[in-house]
């Protein structure tokens, strides 16, 4: 790696309540997909940190599960990932869904906030689906509740008003070197990697039908001879009547979900990928501290 000059580098929390846009953010800072996406809430369940550069400087963003009220062990382990993410955090950024406005999760995360020594920016996101007068008002609602350092009004998906907000980003990072090779982009595992992969097209692909009883785990990784790579995962479930939602007729769900993984993976990792998926009734998966450690969350009692 060659060292820039004078650089800086520093960690950046992203947090807000689900579905906030957070993981779309990253992405676009990053300048390429590191954290899955979906219209779903609640698809980030680890924290992963996503590599941006600016110039001479290193942002490491700390893309965060959305904050909100916990019900399972699940929840609350999100949760405490999410709050634990702005622990070493320079700058903090409250990302609000502005078509969304000031909802009761909203309302828990800046209680949250007060009082916290760092840097705090308000992103207002999906500021294009929204009358500008609203948003005006939002803004100065938060404004005077918050007093953050600055404001910024984006649309994430688009990219609009990204870069204005990585270059304040960059400018607030301190001196210091850089703690990554400039080609990496996130921090995250191969295995971890895939199995979100995986899981996403589970959301983007099954919708509704299989709200939040799944999870993706990586159970073999075999480097073959040829070069290409063959991925070995789980699909585990709560219910056996969910087994025939992911495999669909004849077979013809799983399929589609592993052939659709399996071209984000080859492309991920830039060479011919082989991926075998199993679908595994457990239970019991949500209480289990393997699933828990694989996901790198912490066990919350």
């Amino acid at each position: 790696m060659t060292e820039p000059q004078n650089p800086r580098c520093g960690v950046v929390a992203i947090v807000g309540a689900p579905n906030a846009g957070k993981s779309t953010l990253t992405n676009a800072l990053v300048g390429q997909k590191v954290a899955i996406v979906s219209p779903k809430v609640q698809t980030t369940r680890t924290r992963l940190t996503g590599i941006a550069i600016a110039g001479d400087t290193q942002i490491l963003l700390v893309d965060t599960p959305g904050i909100f009220a916990p019900r399972r062990r699940l929840d609350r382990a999100m949760v405490a990932a999410a709050w634990e993410g702005t622990n070493a955090a320079d700058v903090i950024v409250l990302m609000v869904d502005a078509k969304a406005g000031v909802r009761a999760d909203l309302e828990s995360i800046m209680d949250g906030l007060a009082g916290r020594p760092e840097t705090l920016l308000l992103v207002l996101n999906k500021v294009d689906l929204v009358a500008k007068e609203r948003l005006l008002g939002l803004a100065a609602q938060l404004n005077e509740r918050l007093s953050p350092a600055e404001i910024f009004m984006i649309a994430a998906e688009t990219g609009d008003g990204v870069a204005d907000l990585k270059q304040a980003l960059a400018a607030l990072m301190p001196a210091g070197p850089w703690l990554y090779p400039e080609d990496q982009v996130s921090n995250t595992t191969t295995r971890l990697m895939a199995a979100e992969i995986t899981r996403e097209q589970l959301y983007l692909q099954l919708h509704d039908e299989l709200p939040y009883a799944a999870t993706v785990e990586t159970e073999k990784w075999e480097e073959r001879r040829d070069g290409s790579v063959a991925i070995h995962q789980q699909i585990l479930i709560e219910r056996d009547t969910q087994k025939a939602i992911i495999l669909g007729k004849g077979g013809a769900q799983i399929k589609a979900i592993g052939e659709a993984a399996r071209a984000e993976l080859t492309e991920a990792l830039g060479r011919r990928t082989h991926l075998f998926l199993h679908v595994k009734v457990a239970p019991d998966w949500a209480e289990s501290r393997a699933t828990y450690r694989d996901m790198g969350l912490d066990w919350v009692d």
